[in-house]
């Protein structure tokens, strides 16, 4: 190894020993209240907050959808994808082809004691946690159908409904409000729930 002597090493080093010099003598005394300029930092940089609230927000905010609908709410619902609406809001814009990737499962319309196990088998696969919607009142008490002994009377005989939507059919306005109840619902949630 060769050590250099020529001029230009030399004056490189004394200007990084005066650098380090006036560094010293700058940092003799402590830094004043360091808790002033630590609690600030840390109101702007650290956000605390709870497992329950992370995995609900998540939740909340991208229900897939799944769709189990047997007559006309399907048009209501279809409304709600249109820009005055706007599901996508929601994180609810595509709807899922396969329940095995959906959360949320809206039933309406007319449901048939024959078509039944289909939609109870539907449920069964989708992945917990997992809600349900009934929407219109076929949805609900089986509407004007309920006395026919091929009728369901209500998607509540096979499923366990979180929230109810009533009108036939009901209104998009209404159909948003029972989403946001839903995902009221779902904020609550625990994750030790299972």
């Amino acid at each position: 190894m060769e050590i250099r002597t020529d001029s230009t090493s030399l004056d490189i080093d004394r200007h990084e020993g005066n650098l380090i010099k006036e560094l010293r003598s700058s940092s003799t005394k402590p830094v004043t209240e360091p808790s002033g300029w630590l609690s600030e930092d840390l109101k702007r940089n650290i956000f605390l907050t709870t497992v329950d609230n992370v995995l609900n927000w998540g939740r909340k905010s991208s229900l897939w959808t799944e769709t189990a609908f047997t007559a006309c709410c399907t048009f209501e619902f279809i409304s709600l994808s249109s820009s005055r609406f706007d599901i996508a809001r929601f994180g609810m814009e595509v709807l899922r082809s396969s329940p095995r990737h959906a959360d949320l499962i809206i039933t309406a319309g007319t449901l048939t004691w024959k078509m039944a196990p289909q939609i109870k088998r539907v449920y069964e696969q989708m992945a917990e946690p997992k809600w349900v919607i009934a929407m219109g009142a076929c949805g609900i008490t089986g509407g004007i159908f309920a006395d026919s002994y091929s009728v369901v009377p209500g998607y509540n005989r096979i499923l366990p409904i979180d929230v109810y939507i009533p009108g036939c059919p009901p209104r998009p306005e209404a159909l948003l409000a029972g989403i946001e109840l839903l995902r009221k619902k779902v904020e609550k949630r625990s994750f030790l729930q299972g």
